[in-house]
């Protein structure tokens, strides 16, 4: 596949993850990344203090996360889907808690949790394209 044709790829399958992400209301995102991740993961990436709050977050009548925790959310999903589609869900686990050279050795999920989302983009992106020149 030529640069130009896997970077078009990337793109259309950014995009489309994106749009996906977007339209989930954040209790259904939440309880997507529970099942995927776990709940312990998935309230540490949204920067929550309490391990348990992304259970809450999912349930019908629970509590609303704050807004940059639905910010954080909403990018985590996006990459789930981006990475799981791509690689699968074994691996996209394991992209998200291991040391990423994309991220100075940090995992995604700390970086999300730290805001920074274009690194992890391009991390996912280097993954889904296979092109890590690190």
């Amino acid at each position: 596949m030529t640069p130009v044709a896997s970077s078009a790829r990337s793109g259309t399958n950014e995009n489309s993850a994106y749009r996906r992400a977007i339209t989930v209301d954040s209790r259904e995102i939440a309880q997507r990344l529970n099942d995927a991740l776990g709940g312990t993961l998935v309230s540490a990436l949204a920067g929550a203090a309490d391990a348990k709050s992304s259970h809450k977050w999912a349930k019908a009548h629970g509590p609303q996360p704050r807004q940059d925790s639905v910010t954080r959310l909403i990018f985590a999903y996006e990459q789930w889907q981006r990475v799981s589609e791509a690689e699968g869900e074994d691996v996209a686990r394991m992209w998200f808690i291991g040391a990423n050279p994309w991220l100075q050795y940090d995992t995604p999920v700390n970086a999300i949790r730290n805001g920074h989302f274009r690194q992890v983009a391009d991390a996912a992106t280097a993954l889904v394209d296979d092109s890590f020149n690190g």
